[in-house]
């Protein structure tokens, strides 16, 4: 439906007047410490809050078997027994309108260093227009949003005139594999909003991603004869000097991937984690590292493992010792491909629309090199997924915040896009 002047003034003034409701739910969230394995309270907090609203509710542990057989599959080397996804499902008398998935991921990368956070992370701090805390901004002020906009309609007496999926997923920082397993689960719609925080634009495309972990065996022997043995920590240098010869190949390549053209760097190649040896006075017989590495769209996950494997071999070669032992390489994590959101849908005209209602300005699109669950429904759902959220600063560092005035123009944009594009009915 074409939303008049009015009903458009209407619906933003009623996000204004839940706005600080909006706030207290989201600190409220940002209280539980949804890192990985622990995010069932959130979600306990989140299917209750649902539910009260009148959805109807699913919460469910995802089934790695379920999941396992989908291309779009990520390895895990962990337990998903609180892996919890929830969905609620708000269906009107009659479908009128066009459907809509709003989804949003729980859980949050770890804290870090504790006394490098100005205060708590889990204790989220407001600060003029700014809201503190780790996943505040990534991205639990989004999936509020997502929230408070049918809120909004409901406040003016209103519901969504077509079947609306409220998601809040797990597994988006490392796997994907959440928003996988509630697509197989069956919740799809005609188009998807995932207001993750990207600086009031829309994604147009996003790299995909790889984790992988390097195990490296040495030969210990006593310091003293360190010169007859094989340092493996050492060794593990070398490979990951190696890995950056393959991330500058890829990143050559970006002529031939479109809208990748003109980024500096659109493949990070990351080593996030290293351990190895067990003695400062023994030559270390083991190292692993763990690496993440970004991809193109168009390109198979399952090929650019191949040309990492490929490429560690022939940088062992370079080395005597790992020309004999060369290292392992597991798939531990991310094993996802990129996606394109193609121009001219009517579900990114519609969402240009409600963000120039709400903003007064054009909607402007750009390519990120860093993971997105969109690729879920891009790729596999085939449908138009919109991520499109908040400006915020330092996710993923210390000091993650959110710009408050920015969640409530995204929440204005929302409500709008769900006006127009489900149609509205009389509660």
């Amino acid at each position: 439906m074409s939303l008049s002047p009015e009903l458009t003034q209407q619906i933003l003034d009623a996000v204004e007047a839940g706005f600080e409701d909006q706030v207290a739910f989201t600190e409220i969230l940002g209280r539980y410490p949804s890192t990985r394995g622990q995010e069932h309270t959130a979600q306990d907090f989140l299917h209750d809050a649902l539910k009260a609203r009148g959805y109807a509710m699913d919460r469910w542990a995802i089934e790695v078997d379920e999941i396992a057989h989908h291309p779009g599959f990520s390895p895990v080397e962990v337990d998903y027994s609180n892996a919890i996804n929830v969905v609620g499902t708000l269906r009107p008398r009659e479908e009128k309108g066009r459907s809509l998935v709003l989804n949003g991921h729980v859980d949050v990368v770890p804290t870090g260093p504790l006394d490098m956070w100005t205060t708590p992370p889990f204790e989220p701090r407001r600060d003029g227009d700014w809201l503190y805390g780790r996943g505040i901004a990534d991205m639990k002020a989004g999936i509020a949003a997502n929230i408070f906009a049918i809120d909004a309609l409901a406040r003016l007496g209103y519901r969504p005139a077509a079947t609306v999926y409220q998601q809040s997923v797990v597994e988006e920082e490392c796997t994907g594999n959440g928003a996988l397993a509630a697509l197989l689960r069956g919740y799809n719609a005609d188009a998807a909003i995932i207001p993750e925080p990207e600086d009031d634009m829309l994604v147009r495309a996003n790299t995909g991603v790889i984790w992988f972990r390097v195990r490296v065996q040495g030969a210990p022997v006593h310091v003293r004869e360190a010169g007859s043995g094989a340092n493996a920590i050492e060794a593990a240098y070398d490979l990951i000097k190696g890995l950056r010869e393959l991330e500058t190949a890829w990143n050559e390549r970006k002529g031939d991937h479109r809208y990748f053209e003109d980024l500096e760097h659109p493949i990070n190649f990351n080593v996030g984690k290293i351990a190895g040896g067990d003695w400062a006075s023994s030559v270390p017989a083991w190292c692993e590292f763990d690496c993440r590495i970004a991809l193109y769209p168009g390109i198979k996950a399952a090929d650019a493992a191949r040309e990492i494997e490929d490429h560690l071999r022939r940088v062992s070669e370079r080395i005597p010792f790992l020309a004999n032992n060369p290292p392992e390489v597991i798939f531990n994590g991310f094993f996802a491909e990129g996606y394109v959101l193609e121009e001219g849908s009517d579900a990114e005209e519609t969402l240009a629309r409600a963000h120039m209602s709400s903003y007064t300005k054009p909607l402007e699109s750009f390519v990120t090199p860093g993971y997105l669950d969109g690729r879920v429904f891009v790729i596999y759902g085939e449908t138009p997924c919109l991520v499109y959220g908040p400006y915020s600063e330092a996710i993923h560092g210390f000091d993650e915040r959110v710009s408050l005035s920015s969640v409530k123009r995204v929440t204005g944009t929302i409500a709008l896009f769900i006006a127009e594009w489900c149609g509205l009915e009389e509660i």
